[in-house]
């Protein structure tokens, strides 16, 4: 065990609460990690935080959900996209009834950055046999920094509706799309800036803003766990183009994804629609 690692303590046996316990253990190991080497390398602080995160994930993991397959941004081969023909075997995962995707930190540049705390630790758990098109039945979103973790075990009420208001959008802090300016603008919206797909969302689920909207690459652990919160929470997730959401599937890459309050979902997909805002075919980089 990593001498920074928090004391180990009983996993809870539900899949909710289990998410909750483990993303906020990631995160507390996070703060420690963070304490431990401060910023003045911060290349460094990132790779000690990805690697200690993940590890103490995989390790918890193996130990209380052994049966369980694992889909973590820091596994060796996780952005590979498997179809007919692909040399080798395919990952375990692509099998298996229940698969635990992870993002064991979510907003690195934040993380070493001294003062922020939009930054996270996403855990969610997809289940073959569940009703729904996302098939995310539990997870997680830590947020360490802010010392708060959002989860399906016991969700947060839905933001309450205040009319009359400017609508908020989450936007990425260092690389705002120049889409997402002009569909401000047509829904009479001001951006927000803030690092961390699962910071924005969580910012939604808390009503902080309105609305996520992105649409510049992403893969599915950036946006899991905190689809898997916002969801239970009553909000609206889809793509850019209003269809569902898919997890654990052979492409890993989920590039675009809309969260935002259930009576937004109208107006900010048919604007979406009239800038002729494309989903992407590739995913670079998280949001």
């Amino acid at each position: 065990m990593n001498v920074l690692e928090p004391p180990r303590s009983e996993a809870p046996t539900s899949d909710g609460a289990f998410a909750a316990w483990l993303a906020d253990r990631a995160g507390r190991l996070l703060l420690r990690v963070r304490a431990e080497h401060g910023h003045d390398d911060p290349a460094a602080l990132k790779r000690a935080g990805d690697r200690a995160s993940h590890q103490l994930l995989r390790d918890e993991l193996a130990r209380c959900r052994s049966a369980d397959a694992v889909l973590s941004e820091e596994d060796d081969g996780a952005r590979q996209v498997w179809a007919t023909g692909t040399a080798g075997s395919p990952p375990d995962r692509l099998g298996a009834d229940r698969v635990w995707i992870i993002d064991p930190l979510d907003g690195t540049r934040e993380f070493s950055e001294p003062g922020r705390t939009d930054w996270a630790v996403h855990v969610a758990l997809w289940q073959r046999n569940a009703p729904t098109e996302h098939r995310l039945v539990a997870g997680a979103i830590a947020l360490p920094a802010q010392g708060r973790t959002l989860g399906t075990d016991t969700p947060p009420p839905r933001p309450t509706t205040v009319s009359g208001r400017t609508i908020r959008l989450a936007a990425s802090r260092s690389r705002p799309p120049v889409f997402l300016s002009e569909l401000a603008d047509e829904v009479g919206a001001e951006l927000v800036p803030m690092g961390s797909a699962g910071a924005k969302i969580a910012a939604v689920v808390r009503g902080e803003v309105d609305a996520y909207v992105h649409a510049g690459g992403q893969y599915e652990w950036d946006s899991a766990a905190p689809v898997a919160v916002a969801t239970a929470t009553g909000l609206h997730a889809s793509r850019i183009d209003g269809s569902a959401l898919r997890y654990n599937e052979a492409d890993p890459r989920l590039p675009d994804l809309v969260v935002c309050r259930p009576e937004l979902a109208a107006p900010l997909l048919a604007a979406l629609r009239q800038h002729r805002v494309l989903t992407p075919a590739t995913a670079t980089a998280a949001g």
